[in-house]
């Protein structure tokens, strides 16, 4: 059964707390409402993925978490304290990874760090860089500048970055959106380990459900904008460490997708009203989505299955050529 929240329910005394959020701007045609009273509640440590559809107003929620933006309407509160401008205890990493071209890898990280922590001496900001590229694997890169770094090896520098600076928050804008697909899965597997072992809140703004199904906690869905709502809050139950081949084999993790896509394609596929004609709440047919989750988890063990034959069949015990077809006088 798929966990939902319509309405989360905000926790005055929580680590997190979005609260009665809503922002709007002045246009020629009037004012423009982005966002319409957004309440979240987040516990330390959470892994908090966020979907919706281009204009919902997922990176204006997420700028005001960073302090770029202030709300119209309501406060966002970190630890009881309102956020009214950028901190370091807030760091964010970028689709664009943001770096200084005419500065090294190490250099980039070694601008924020200096910025943070003015009183260090030397050594120990040097100590700091260090220790975070090789967290990201580009210690002997830390020499080269962007221009000779592949994009996700740029988005690792911009990542270490986010991190030496030692955020509690770690606030993701699509930061893996426009890398290949194996490079992709490679930093998903590293922003995971780094969010475990530094216990980080992390809020994230993805277009890939199965990337926000195998990474977060909880899925954000927004609701089409103008005037944003939350939609619905989703518990994903599969337990850590997550492993990719066992999850797809869940029937779960099916109903959860299929769930999600009906919510972006159907229900607030072309209308800003999550109503149909009678008033009444568009709910997907749950008996169709566990049909649908059944028959994707067949499917998979179908191609397993289909996978070991071909392995049997190509197995050197099979590849002797039959004798009766071998050329005479051999």
């Amino acid at each position: 059964m798929i966990n939902t929240q319509t309405k989360p329910a905000v926790n005055q005394s929580d680590f997190l707390v979005i609260d009665k959020v809503t922002k709007s701007y002045e246009t020629p045609e009037g004012v423009h409402q982005v966002l319409d009273e957004i309440n979240l509640s987040i516990s330390p440590g959470k892994f908090i993925c966020v979907i919706g559809h281009s204009g919902c107003g997922k990176s204006t929620l997420l700028n005001m978490v960073a302090g770029f933006t202030q709300p119209t309407t309501g406060e966002v509160r970190l630890q009881g304290k309102k956020v009214e401008k950028p901190g370091s205890d807030r760091m964010m990493v970028f689709q664009n990874y943001s770096l200084l071209p005419w500065k090294t890898a190490y250099d980039n990280v070694y601008l924020g760090v200096n910025s943070v922590y003015p009183d260090k001496s030397p050594q120990e900001k040097a100590a700091i860089v260090e220790e975070h590229l090789a967290m990201v694997g580009l210690t002997e890169a830390s020499q080269k500048k962007p221009a000779q770094l592949s994009g996700g090896m740029k988005q690792r520098v911009a990542i270490a970055r986010a991190l030496a600076i030692r955020p509690q928050v770690l606030i993701l804008d699509e930061p893996f959106g426009a890398l290949d697909a194996i490079t992709k899965e490679e930093l998903q597997d590293e922003l995971l380990k780094i969010w475990q072992e530094h216990k980080l809140t992390v809020l994230m703004i993805t277009h890939d459900i199965d990337e926000a199904l195998y990474l977060c906690d909880h899925l954000l869905m927004m609701t089409n904008g103008p005037s944003a709502k939350v939609g619905e809050f989703l518990d994903i139950p599969f337990e850590r460490p997550r492993i990719r081949s066992r999850m797809i084999e869940d029937p779960r993790y099916y109903e959860l997708r299929n769930y999600a896509l009906d919510f972006l394609y159907h229900r607030f596929a072309h209308s800003e009203d999550p109503t149909d004609d009678t008033g009444s709440e568009k709910i997907p047919n749950r008996s169709f989505l566990k049909i649908a989750a059944a028959i994707g988890a067949i499917g998979v063990t179908a191609l397993i299955g289909l996978g070991l034959v071909n392995s049997i069949v190509r197995s050197p015990l099979n590849s002797n050529p039959n004798p009766a077809l071998e050329a005479p006088g051999n």
